[in-house]
């Protein structure tokens, strides 16, 4: 076995400083509005800055030497490490009594899955509210990728990380080198957070609150500051703006960087985002007439709500503005069919995503020309591109894993206790890391009722949901610790 636990401990420990840090900016929140949980954060973050530390200066070998394994370890240990470290602030401050459901809210934000324990949110502290949040920021662009932005100043080349931390089918770079990729992504990110604050801030949001928000929602995460999420504020406005944000948060972030730079024509020539862009735009106009078939109110408003649960499950972003599940048992169908869809890869939006979806929709028609000309080499092409066999494997691949995973979830669910709608809607909602499902797991719904089993089974989904099922079902097969 040839891994290099030097490399692996030393990025190990920045994450965990990194994240102490980011505890210890938001106890200023909790300052700020004299919250009770300024000593649990600040505590959590110095914890959490002093194993980092310790994992600093542990020397393993002289070698900083990252390779595919290390890699995938750090990545997931990562992901781990961050989200024991993230449930230490709800634990210490009281609101979550139980340890189990402090770890399952911590990653449930870091995953942007958007699931959570609380019922009642308004009677949170702020600086956890924020914290909450703050997790689904992190998460969303993937604080391994901020990490190889900072790899320089550690020594440590990060293409490695990239690939374990983003293993989609796509290889869009946005610049050749990874560090320029992955600081360019940040900015983005940063900007159109900034920016949605802003609007949410004059159209009606405190400041507060318009910052959580955007967190959530350029992360596609999910988490609100009230009970009724986006339905709370009653507007309109917000609903739209709101609708466009977690559209363009579903984008792949090269995309995003191209409509910056102009280049109009590179971004619809994309075979991914157009078949986005328009599945949103014909199903948005088809599941307005729907639900205004099946519920009474103003046709506007039908819409709207239709509008916004489209955008908000298929980008797996988890906010509401009305209980679908109430809506017809046609409608209900419809939108848990939505949580398998997911946005563009290379965005921060979960679930299987368009790239396959598409990959695996043209291969199946493409398949039915070569039943009938076996002789003819018909090539599955992508942006103009022939798709690699390898390629199209590793998808075909995914998709059954994907399946499997989600129907071996059900029944360990099943057998846990849960009935069998509820089961379904959990596992494919925490899988897909969407928030919102079906059953007793609605919209309006929370997972506090949940058996403690069954919370750690739904957390062990997201991880792998948000980590695309490879990243960590590879770590436990026998041959990736064998030295060949």
């Amino acid at each position: 076995m040839h891994i290099n636990f030097q490399p692996i401990s030393n990025v190990l420990g920045a994450l965990m400083i990194l994240l102490g840090g980011c505890m210890i900016a938001t106890s200023g929140v909790s300052y700020y509005y004299h919250s009770t949980d300024l000593n649990a954060l600040l505590l959590s973050g110095g914890l959490s800055a002093i194993v980092g530390v310790a994992l600093w200066f542990v020397r393993f070998s002289r070698s900083m030497e990252i390779k595919k394994r290390e890699g995938y370890l750090v990545v997931f240990l990562g992901w781990v490490f961050m989200g024991l470290a993230g449930a230490l602030p709800y634990y210490f401050s009281g609101v979550t009594p139980q340890f189990v459901d402090a770890v399952f809210e911590s990653i449930s934000g870091y995953t942007t899955t958007g699931a959570t324990i609380f019922g009642d949110i308004e009677s949170l502290p702020q600086g956890i509210l924020f914290w909450r949040s703050m997790t689904h920021w992190i998460g969303g662009m993937g604080i391994i990728v901020l990490t190889v932005a900072l790899f320089p100043l550690l020594g440590i080349g990060g293409i490695e990380l990239f690939v374990a931390e983003a293993p989609g089918p796509t290889a869009d770079k946005i610049h050749p080198r990874i560090k320029e990729t992955a600081k360019r992504l940040w900015f983005m990110y940063f900007m159109l957070t900034v920016i949605l604050s802003v609007i949410l801030y004059f159209e009606g949001m405190t400041v507060f609150d318009s910052v959580n928000h955007a967190f959530a929602t350029m992360a596609t995460g999910g988490f609100s500051t009230k009970n009724l999420s986006i339905a709370h504020f009653n507007s309109p406005a917000i609903e739209y703006t709101i609708s466009l944000f977690m559209f363009i948060a579903g984008c792949n972030y090269a995309m995003v960087y191209y409509l910056y730079k102009r280049k109009y024509k590179r971004v619809w020539q994309d075979d991914e985002f157009r078949y986005y862009t328009l599945f949103i735009l014909i199903t948005a106009v088809i599941l307005g007439f729907w639900i205004n078939i099946n519920v009474d109110g103003e046709i506007e408003k039908n819409f709207r709500s239709g509008l916004f649960m489209l955008i908000s499950l298929v980008t797996t972003t988890g906010f509401v503005v009305d209980d679908y599940t109430k809506w017809s048992p046609g409608l209900n169908l419809f939108f848990f069919l939505m949580l398998f869809v997911g946005g563009c890869a290379g965005s921060t939006s979960g679930s299987i995503k368009f790239i396959r979806h598409t990959v695996f929709v043209k291969n199946t028609w493409l398949e039915f020309k070569r039943i009938l000309h076996p002789r003819a080499m018909i090539r599955l092409k992508l942006n103009g591109n022939i798709v690699a066999p390898r390629i199209l494997t590793h998808i075909l691949v995914f998709l059954l894993v994907y399946l499997m995973i989600f129907l071996m979830g059900i029944m360990v669910i099943t057998f846990i206790g849960l009935d069998f709608e509820t089961a379904l809607g959990g596992v494919a909602t925490s899988l897909g890391n969407v928030g919102p499902s079906i059953g007793k797991l609605s919209p309006v719904d929370n997972f506090a009722w949940v058996p403690t089993n069954a919370k750690w089974v739904f957390t062990v989904l997201m991880l792998m949901g948000r980590l695309e099922l490879f990243t960590v079902i590879i770590i436990f097969t026998p041959f990736f610790w064998r030295s060949n």
